[in-house]
C-alpha cells in the first residue's frame, strides 16, 4: 500500500505540473482526490491492515493527500494568473488611436416648427386634438359644407378607399368630430398628415401637414380671431411681424379671410421671398359657418366660432427659406444635417 501511495503521488506530481488549464486541474482532482478517485480508492484498503499498520498507512495517505492538495492549489494560482495575463493582452486598448465618434440626430425641421406652433398655441389656452388620418366622406366634406356636388370639392381632390371613405384632405374633420364630444368652450388645434392628388413639385406634394384651429364659444368675433392671430404671427416671427386679413371663400366659415405677414426678412420693404410685395400669406380663416356649428350638435344662435388652418411646409419654408418642399422628404441627411 505504501509503494501504492508514492506512485500516485508520483503521478499526480507530474500530472498537475504538466496541466494547460483550470478545467484540466478540476479533472485532476476529481481523478485523485475526489469520491471515486485513486487515494480514495486506496483508503478502502485499510480494512485490511492490521492495528499496527493502519496509523502508519492512515499518515501517510493524509500526507500525500495534503500534498497533492496543495500542489492542485499552487498550479490553480499560477493558471489564474497565466489566464489573466492573456486576457489582459487580449483586451489591450491604445489610447493613442483616435475614437470612434457616433454621429447625433437631430429633430426634423418640420417636427421643429410643429414643436413651435404647438407651444405658441398652448400657451394661449389651446388644446391638441387628433383624428383619423382614413376619414368618412361626411366628415371630411359633408359635415363641412361641402356636399357632393360642391365646385370645392375640385380643388381638394384626394385619394378614395371606398365611395365613401378617404384619405382626408384637411384636419378640419378634427374640428367636427370635438364638436360632437365636447361642448363650448372649445379651444383646440388639431395637426396631422393629410392627403390630396397632387403632383409634385417644388410647392406641390400629395402628403403634406396641416395645422387647423378651432375656438367656439359665446362672443365670438373676427375681432377674436384677428387678436389671437397676431399673437401667433408675432410668436412665431417676430414682435415686428404686422399682419392683414383679405376677404376671401371658404365653405366652412363665413366671413373667410386669407391672412398675410409682414416679409419677415425685408419688412415689408420688398424681396425675392415675398416677391417684392412686401407680404406673405400663410394661412386662410374665418368665423365658423352656422351650418358647420348645427353639424356639430351645437347652437349656432348661442354660440359662435372661428377657426383657421396653416400648412406645416409652407411654415417652414418660410422659416428656414427654403425653396422646394420636396427636400422635406427625401431623407438627404446632407439637407436634414443642416437642423
Amino acid at each position: 500500500m505504501e509503494k501504492q501511495l508514492e506512485t500516485i503521488k508520483t503521478a499526480a506530481k507530474s500530472e498537475i505540473e504538466s496541466a494547460i488549464s483550470r478545467q484540466v486541474l478540476e479533472a485532476l482532482r476529481v481523478k485523485y482526490l475526489g469520491k471515486k478517485g485513486e487515494l480514495t480508492s486506496i483508503l478502502k484498503q485499510m480494512g485490511s491492515l492490521s492495528p499496527k499498520e493502519r496509523p502508519i498507512m492512515g499518515a501517510l495517505a493524509n500526507e500525500v493527500r495534503g500534498f497533492i492538495g496543495d500542489i492542485l492549489d499552487e498550479k490553480m494560482k499560477l493558471l489564474a494568473k497565466d489566464e489573466q495575463i492573456e486576457k489582459l493582452k487580449s483586451e489591450a486598448i491604445d489610447v493613442t488611436i483616435p475614437g470612434n465618434t457616433k454621429k447625433l440626430g437631430s429633430l426634423h425641421p418640420l417636427t421643429v416648427v410643429l414643436d413651435e406652433v404647438k407651444e405658441i398655441f398652448l400657451g394661449m389656452g389651446f388644446q391638441i386634438a387628433t383624428g383619423p388620418e382614413v376619414e368618412w366622406d361626411y366628415y371630411n366634406f359633408e359635415a363641412l359644407n361641402i356636399p357632393k356636388d360642391h365646385p370645392a370639392r375640385d380643388t381638394q381632390d384626394t385619394f378614395y378607399i371606398t365611395e365613401n371613405m378617404l384619405l382626408r384632405t384637411q384636419t378640419s374633420p378634427v374640428q367636427i368630430r370635438v364638436m360632437e364630444n365636447t361642448k363650448p368652450p372649445i379651444r383646440i388645434i388639431a395637426p396631422g398628415r393629410v392627403y390630396r392628388a397632387d403632383t409634385v413639385d417644388a410647392t406641390h406634394s400629395p402628403l403634406f401637414h396641416q395645422v387647423e384651429g378651432l375656438v367656439v364659444d359665446k362672443g365670438i368675433s373676427m375681432s377674436v380671431l384677428k387678436g389671437s392671430l397676431m399673437q401667433f404671427a408675432k410668436r412665431l416671427y417676430g414682435n415686428d411681424t404686422k399682419i392683414r386679413l383679405r376677404p376671401h371663400h371658404f365653405p366652412f366659415t363665413e366671413p373667410s379671410c386669407e391672412m398675410d405677414v409682414s416679409c419677415f426678412i425685408c419688412g415689408g420693404k420688398g424681396c425675392s421671398m415675398c416677391k417684392n410685395e412686401g407680404w406673405i400669406e400663410i394661412l386662410g380663416a374665418g368665423m365658423v359657418h352656422p351650418k358647420v356649428l348645427e353639424n356639430g350638435g351645437i347652437d349656432p344662435n348661442i354660440y359662435s366660432g372661428y377657426a383657421f388652418g396653416v400648412g406645416l411646409e409652407r411654415l417652414t419654408l418660410f422659416k428656414y427659406s427654403i425653396n422646394d418642399l420636396r427636400l422635406f422628404f427625401e431623407n438627404d441627411l446632407r439637407f436634414l444635417s443642416q437642423f
